[in-house]
């Protein structure tokens, strides 16, 4: 039997090897850099000089751009059931999502702090990406889009990110097995 496993800074939830965390910032972005609280169709091709151990860089790029759409699609069809406006892809934030991804798979770690870029609001600052509200969902050993999609949805903190009407832009990262939501609200 796998175990699902939910984070949050505040509180954890044993639920079947998979892992997903939700991190929300502050309204205020000095605040964000500070302290970590929970609480149309644009896509962006990927770099194909992106290369993942164990995997021909055509291959992860493929998969990497391909699963980052479903995702973004899946999150826009929930956004719509909502009454929501579709969220952007922004290129810069999508740079740092796959980032993220690569980074949380080359270091083997899963959260919302970087050992790398600390968090993920320094992370912004440091690829030069302003917001007024911003969150994070990171999932781990969901093996389609539809399943880490269905992993997100039925849990509050994440579903919250997912249709908040703060955000306006979104970035998704995946590297084998590894999720990264990026949310940002201009």
């Amino acid at each position: 039997m796998k175990f699902i496993q939910l984070k949050r800074i505040a509180m954890s939830a044993a639920a079947a090897g998979l892992l997903t965390a939700s991190l929300v910032a502050p309204a205020n972005a000095q605040a964000a850099s500070n302290h970590l609280q929970h609480t149309n169709k644009t896509y962006v091709k990927l770099s194909s000089e992106r290369t993942l151990t164990g995997q021909s860089a055509a291959t992860a790029t493929a998969d990497t751009y391909a699963f980052a759409t479903q995702v973004v699609d899946l999150v826009n069809q929930e956004r719509s059931k909502a009454g929501l406006k579709a969220l952007v892809v922004d290129t810069n934030l999508q740079t740092m999502a796959q980032d993220k991804a690569m980074d949380m798979y080359k270091n083997n770690y899963f959260s919302h702090t970087s050992p790398t870029y600390g968090s993920p609001f320094d992370m912004m600052k440091a690829y030069k990406i302003s917001y007024r509200a911003a969150g994070e969902n990171i999932a781990k050993g969901q093996t389609s889009p539809a399943q880490v999609m269905n992993s997100w949805m039925n849990s509050s903190g994440h579903k919250a990110n997912i249709l908040s009407k703060n955000y306006t832009h979104i970035a998704v990262g995946y590297v084998n097995g590894i999720w990264v939501q990026e949310f940002i609200g201009k």
